[in-house]
């Protein structure tokens, strides 16, 4: 195979392209993102967890243009195992979050209070994953390892990464002269990281509004809905037949 030599004048468009189709793909309302967003309000291993959903961006992508979309595409049993596992999961996570919002009433104690890790009511923040009203640990706080293991789910249980991250960018990426298909994966992966950070760090700037409980309430209650609606929708996208 002949190999041509790379314009410096089109690495700049195609990293540009890389970055903006990512990010147009991953700037949506998902149980990602939702889950990020938590755990930069609860301030709870957030370096961490975006570090883990940059990375694991960055993986798929480059899988996805070296070869995984092609061979994903050739096998829609593994598509459709990874849809219904994806569903319950999403499921469970949303009957947790329902069930927040459903003991985090108006009424809701200081006790409830402490239980959620929202912020102290002045708005100020308390150390990463402290109980606000004791300074020590929060009831419900993640452990590390338990941060990681959702972030895990979250990306790789979710069918629609493998078909936006591996199929649609992996694809679009292959097509670039090979050359050049290194900067487009470190542009697409650069909006991963980004996005993550702008998410979970950007978060604690929302901090004043949830030291309310009825904003940790109504945060929880429509991340139980949107959780249930993907669910519902893997399943349907699962038992759905062949080219129905």
């Amino acid at each position: 195979m002949t190999s041509f030599p790379v314009s410096a004048s089109l690495v700049f468009p195609v990293f540009l392209q890389g970055l903006v189709l990512s990010l147009g793909l991953i700037v949506a309302i998902g149980a990602q993102n939702a889950f990020v967003l938590r755990q930069g309000l609860r301030r709870e291993h957030v370096a961490s967890v975006v570090l883990f959903c940059a990375l694991a961006d960055a993986v798929l992508i480059t899988a996805g243009v070296l070869g995984m979309a092609q061979a994903l595409g050739q096998h829609p049993g593994v598509a459709r195992a990874m849809a219904l596992a994806g569903a319950a999961f999403l499921a469970w996570y949303g009957w947790q979050a329902l069930q927040r919002a459903r003991l985090f009433g108006p009424q809701a104690s200081s006790h409830l209070r402490c239980e959620s890790g929202a912020p102290p009511l002045d708005g100020s923040l308390p150390p990463e994953g402290a109980d606000p009203a004791r300074g020590g640990p929060a009831p419900d706080r993640l452990t590390h390892g338990a941060a990681l293991a959702q972030a895990a789910a979250f990306t790789l249980l979710n069918p629609h990464v493998y078909l936006d991250t591996v199929l649609l960018v992996g694809s679009i990426g292959a097509q670039q002269p090979a050359g050049l298909r290194g900067w487009f994966i470190a542009g697409s992966s650069m909006a991963s990281l980004g996005w993550f950070s702008a998410l979970g760090f950007g978060a604690r700037w929302l901090a004043p509004l949830f030291a309310r409980p009825r904003a940790w309430q109504v945060l929880d209650g429509l991340i139980g809905g949107t959780m249930w609606l993907l669910a519902a929708l893997l399943v349907r996208h699962a038992m759905a037949p062949p080219g129905g």
